[in-house]
């Protein structure tokens, strides 16, 4: 039986890189996916490869995740056409450089937007739904720059740091609803963000086993490639 057979799944950034990687290998997986994003035109080109390759039909539903309301409405739209929700993988994110002289407050907080606080936001929305089911497998992207304090990214480095100390805490929170909450660190990728880098499609077999671990697996954890 395939790993994610009758799961449903959101994956955030889902247009492009690692979030079209990973909805793909869900689907192939058997999970049915919601793909959210930005860029209606490149959710749909990810929903046209799922279909081709699998024969599934995803959801597109153009979402940012920066606003509470359309994650509110995406959730909505998914429990609405499913029943529930399985499996979420916050992969949204922004890279831009600036040390912490260059950095405006508004860049600071647009990309703590997106990097921290769209994560925690769709969390948030989709736990109602897991809590009920009993049954919930939460997939967040982390970055070596959390921790290795690489100068030049100072407002991702501190919201993946952010996200870091959010997934344990839901960790801890949410491990008696059956709720596992673990972090997922791909290493260089080549995407829209990074032009060099290995494939995204290299790294899904991992996300896969974290959206399929089995009841009383590792949750709080830190998965690296390699």
């Amino acid at each position: 039986m395939s790993l994610l057979n009758g799961r449903i799944a959101i994956v955030s950034g889902a247009g492009s890189g690692l979030g079209r990687a990973t909805s793909l290998s869900f689907a192939k997986e058997g999970a049915e996916v919601a793909l959210l994003g930005r860029r209606e035109s490149k959710l749909q080109e990810t929903a046209a490869l799922i279909k081709q390759t699998t024969g599934r039909e995803a959801l597109i539903i153009p979402t940012d995740i920066t606003q509470e309301e359309q994650i509110q409405s995406a959730v909505q739209q998914v429990v609405d056409r499913w029943g529930t929700i399985h499996v979420l993988l916050n992969n949204a994110a922004v890279l831009e450089p600036g040390s912490v002289l260059e950095l405006t407050s508004e860049d600071w907080h647009a990309q703590v937007a997106t990097n921290l606080t769209g994560p925690f936001l769709l969390t948030r929305a989709v736990l109602p739904a897991m809590r009920k089911s009993k049954y919930g497998r939460i997939i967040n992207i982390t970055s070596g720059l959390s921790w290795n304090g690489a100068g030049g990214y100072a407002a991702y480095s501190a919201a993946k740091a952010g996200l870091e100390s959010l997934t344990r805490t839901l960790a801890d929170e949410e491990h008696e609803h059956g709720i596992l909450v673990n972090l997922y660190n791909p290493g260089t990728l080549r995407t829209e963000m990074h032009a060099t880098g290995k494939d995204p499609a290299v790294v899904t077999p991992d996300l896969n086993r974290l959206a399929s671990l089995p009841v009383g697996g590792p949750t709080g954890t830190i998965v690296s490639y390699g």
